[in-house]
């Protein structure tokens, strides 16, 4: 299998031409302008279309359209262009178009700065734009995670025929390492549901939005019954000296890395530190929890906010049984000694189990 040194952005891109993606539209941004870069070079090679909006808002409808038509499609983008995509995606949603997007998370409120960040939490797992629902939220931890991700996202959005989301960082997006490329695959766009033209003669294909003319209740309810079988099935994580752990960390991305490198230590040293890196925020891995043992002092999330905004969905999934922190660092990464420092301090009772603000 052929092996390169790529930036994570770069591997994310190849991932996705190699899984067939042959339509791109996206609009510079920092950390991400690499993916657009490599798919301006990628796409006219292997006879797919790249385009360079005028706008995000302009890319995420270029990617609807192109979706809709059958070819494989993606755009990418980071924090405020992310917040310009949501009524597109929420289009998406509606329309149950298998189309994907790679946000690469910067930090801060509003334009935010060039600076790695992981606050599009919220914002990717609950639904950034109107109305119910979420998307299909993988998160890479590697420059490899990002290549085999994007490489397979196209096949996850068309099993469900709903949006997924490649949620990464921009520390995962700029971190060069070793990654092995899949082998290319090729997609028939003739699909039943793609607005394909015919050649003369032939019947032409009839597409209906079924949101619009399908009994709204009918429709909602199969949407939920779509959403609730994703939640079972398609749950991932990694779980790591997790059944004797006094205390938990739970982080995702560049986090999980970090975390990782703690435990590591923190057991060298006798303290007993375990890792869940969920694999899926959306559907949350909740069964990753059910390993916890009941002599655990203490769940605490790593993660590179102000707020700690996984923290809410390990509240909710562990539904009181252990308390819960977030070691939140803001705009910088976390460092594996002052890891392990606040999980004993949360150990030796020393942490509030309150807000971050």
């Amino acid at each position: 299998m052929e092996k390169k040194i790529m930036k994570g952005n770069e591997a994310l891109a190849e991932g996705a031409v190699r899984g067939g993606c042959r339509f791109y539209a996206g609009y510079p941004i920092t950390p991400q302008s690499e993916i657009l870069e490599w798919m301006a070079k990628r796409q006219p090679e292997v006879d797919g279309v790249f385009v360079q909006g005028e706008s995000e808002i302009a890319s995420v409808n270029m990617t609807y359209a192109a979706r809709a038509m059958g070819a494989r499609a993606l755009t990418s983008t980071s924090g405020p262009g992310f917040s310009l995509y949501q009524e597109g995606i929420a289009y998406w949603v509606s329309a149950g178009m298998p189309c994907v997007v790679a946000c690469v998370q910067r930090f801060g409120i509003g334009d935010g700065f060039i600076f790695a960040g992981q606050d599009n939490y919220w914002q990717a797992v609950k639904g950034g734009g109107n109305g119910d629902y979420h998307l299909i939220t993988l998160a890479p931890n590697s420059v490899q995670e990002c290549h085999d991700m994007a490489y397979e996202s196209f096949g996850i959005a068309e099993k469900w025929m709903h949006p997924v989301l490649l949620l990464s960082d921009g520390t995962i997006g700029q971190m060069v390492e070793p990654c092995e490329l899949k082998p290319m695959q090729e997609y028939d766009m003739d699909q039943p549901w793609a607005t394909m033209g015919v050649k003369p003669g032939e019947d032409h294909k009839v597409i209906t939005d079924i949101t619009y003319f399908e009994d709204l209740d009918e429709w909602n309810e199969k949407y939920l019954q779509k959403m609730r079988k994703i939640s079972e099935e398609e749950q991932r994580w990694e779980n790591i000296c997790v059944e004797d752990a006094d205390i938990v960390l739970v982080a995702y991305g560049i986090s999980s890395r970090v975390a990782e490198g703690a435990v590591a230590r923190a057991r060298e040293e006798g303290f007993k530190l375990g890792l869940i890196r969920p694999i899926t925020l959306w559907p949350y891995p909740r069964k990753a929890f059910e390993e916890i043992p009941d002599t655990c002092r203490g769940v605490v999330t790593v993660e590179v906010n102000m707020m700690g905004q996984m923290r809410e969905d390990v509240i909710i999934t562990l539904k009181g049984k252990f308390p819960t922190y977030a070691y939140a660092t803001r705009r910088s990464v976390a460092k594996v000694d002052e890891i392990i420092a606040y999980a004993k301090d949360v150990y030796d009772g020393k942490v509030k189990e309150e807000e971050v603000y």
